[in-house]
Order: C-alpha cells, then structure tokens, then sequence
C-alpha cells in the first residue's frame, strides 16, 4: 500500500493565521487562530497583524499536526499563502515555510489566495461534490471580488471584479456606520434576517456587466443615515434590522445580477461561491434559490472553507504536488498578485 501524501497548507495573508493538513484529498486538520486586537481599531492593523502570526504560527502549526495525528517527518510538502494580501503577515507565512520545507527537505508549493478560495471545492467533504469543469466562480471577500470562469484546476479566467471596495468592506463599513462592532459583517446578517429587506431603497452601482463598485453604496448608506438621524436622533437603534436587511438585500441582489450575466453571456450554469462572505446567509439562500428557480448547479463550501483557512491552501499544495509544480528558495510574497491566464496558482 502506498504512502498517503501529506501536505501542510499554512495561511497567513491578512489576520488569521492557519494551518492544516490533507492527506489524499481528505482533510486531518485546519486550525484557525483569530486575532481579536483589530476590534478595538474598527479594522485590521498591518503591523500588529505581523506580530500576532509571528507569535500565532509555531502553535498553530504544531495543533495542525497533532490533530492529524503525524509528525513532522511524515509530511511531503509544504503549501503556503505568497499572495496577495498585506506584507507583513505573508512574509511571516512564506519564511516559516521555507525555514521548515528545507530543514525537512521537502517540497515548497506557493499558493494563490485567491484561487484556493476557488479550489477549496475540491477538498473532500462527505455529502458534497465537487463542480465539474468549467464552472464561474464568484470570490467573495472584506478584499476582493471576483468573477472567474474556471476551465481547469490550473487555468482561470478573470471575467471581472471590483473597480473600488469589496463587497466585505462595505459590509464592514455599512456596519460602523450603524455603529455596529467590527468585524461587521456577521452581526450585520443577524440582524438583517430579522428586518424587512424592502424597507428603505439603496441604489444599485453601475457598471460593467461583470464589475463590481461597492464605494456608492457605501457613501448612500453614510448620507441616507446622516440624513435621518437629523430628523431623529434614535433612527438607528429603531430601524437597525430594516436598514441591514435592506442594505443586505441590495448588495445580494446586485451580485447575482452579475452572475447572472455571466451564467448568459458563457453558456456556462455551474456556480460556485468562496470566500469569507459566502459564510452569509442571505448569499448563501440566493444560490439555494437560483438552483431550483434558474436551474443552476450551485456550489457552496462548508463554513470552515469559506473564511481564510489553510485547509484551502493544503488543497492546491496537494494538486500541485501531484504535479510536481514545485517553488523555489528564491520566490518571494507578493501584496498583489495579478489575476493572470494563464499563470500558476
């Protein structure tokens, strides 16, 4: 009997540092450590963020290992984040690797943050299936917003993303302004879910049929508040769940208008959804609904694979390795990293 193939995925693009284990497509382990610091800024601090991995990433790694159950010996590559994302946090996950990959003398794999959201699809999770190629792909995150058409593991096609904000980052933003804690956008679904999403109208951005603008809609939720509360200064706390869930129900709205166009304009009506922001609920009951009302195959990972996990990371390590698509010493993390086709991932 062959040897399982073990790959150690490691995480560490913005705030969340992460390591996991895959063996053979089945995932041992994906051990998330959260940095609570940021809250108090109302955002992520670059800086403190690069500390906390640095003190994060030896035992996270090392819980990684012992939930699955191995050593350090037994592994067969490292996979690890090079972009993008901030600097300081992806230079913590790159050295780590490296330092690790050539005292074990094995393998180096450089991943793309964004197409291991993509690929996280594919890792083995009883119950679900994999989509088959090709599929469009919508990255959803507090970073990016992406429309791809995956052709392949190894070949992705840009079709559009966000000309200004993410869709995270207006979730997050809309949230401050209601006065909600960060991160916003979890307690910003909870409490749309309980309010009426046609209460207040918010417009809609327009732009290309595959691009994305979410600074409008940020700066509409600014003065329609602004506006308000001057006439009544408890508007927000009598209004809060009709704001979210009308505010939620544009920008939900506005995305599947995007895949939408992109579902006609390819032929194409597998969908997939990955990222931090596909963990909402609102999201999530879109792609439920398209399936049944627009006859789409729909894809939506399990909650652990949507945020900024390495389990996601291991997944690609482990499709490169059996490729031998290896990295070397020299490679350097990249804060931005084109979406290019073709290009490695």
């Amino acid at each position: 009997m062959a040897k399982p193939t073990y790959i150690l995925g490691i995480e560490s693009s913005c705030d969340d540092t992460s390591a996991a284990v895959i063996a053979n497509g089945k995932m041992l382990s994906n051990v998330v450590a959260t940095q609570k610091i940021h809250e108090q800024y109302g955002g992520v601090v670059p800086e403190l963020a690069s500390r906390a991995h640095q003190q994060n990433i030896v035992p996270v790694v090392h819980q990684a290992l012992v939930q699955a159950n191995i050593e350090k010996k037994d592994l067969s590559a490292i996979a690890f984040t090079s972009g993008p994302g901030l600097m300081g946090s992806l230079l913590v996950g790159t050295s780590f690797a490296k330092s690790l990959a050539m005292g074990l003398n094995i393998p180096l794999i450089d991943v793309h943050h964004m197409r291991a959201h993509i690929l996280a699809h594919f890792i083995d999770v009883e119950g679900q299936k994999p989509p088959e190629f090709p599929f469009i792909a919508l990255t959803i995150s507090g970073g990016h917003t992406q429309l791809v058409l995956v052709h392949d593991y190894f070949d992705m096609e840009l079709l559009g993303e966000t000309i200004d904000d993410a869709v995270g980052e207006c979730f997050d933003k809309s949230g401050k302004i209601l006065g909600l804690p960060y991160p916003g956008g979890p307690l910003f679904d909870k409490l749309a879910q309980q309010g009426n999403p046609k209460a207040f109208p918010f417009p809609k951005p327009k732009v290309g049929p595959y691009e994305f603008s979410f600074s409008g809609l940020k700066t509409a939720v600014l003065y329609f508040v602004q506006k308000n509360t001057a006439q009544n200064p408890n508007f927000i706390e009598e209004n809060i769940k009709d704001i979210c869930a009308s505010v939620q129900f544009t920008i939900v709205d506005y995305i599947m208008d995007k895949i939408k166009n992109a579902v006609r304009d390819t032929g194409v009506n597998r969908v997939a959804i990955g990222g931090g922001v596909s963990a909402n609920s609102s999201i999530r009951q879109a792609m439920v609904d398209a399936k049944t009302d627009l006859g789409w195959d729909t894809f939506i990972p399990p909650f652990q694979f949507c945020t900024d996990n390495a389990g996601m990371i291991a997944m690609v390590g482990q499709l490169k390795y059996e490729r031998e698509n290896f990295a070397g010493y020299e490679l350097h993390a990249k804060a931005r990293m084109p979406f290019t086709r073709p290009a490695e991932i």
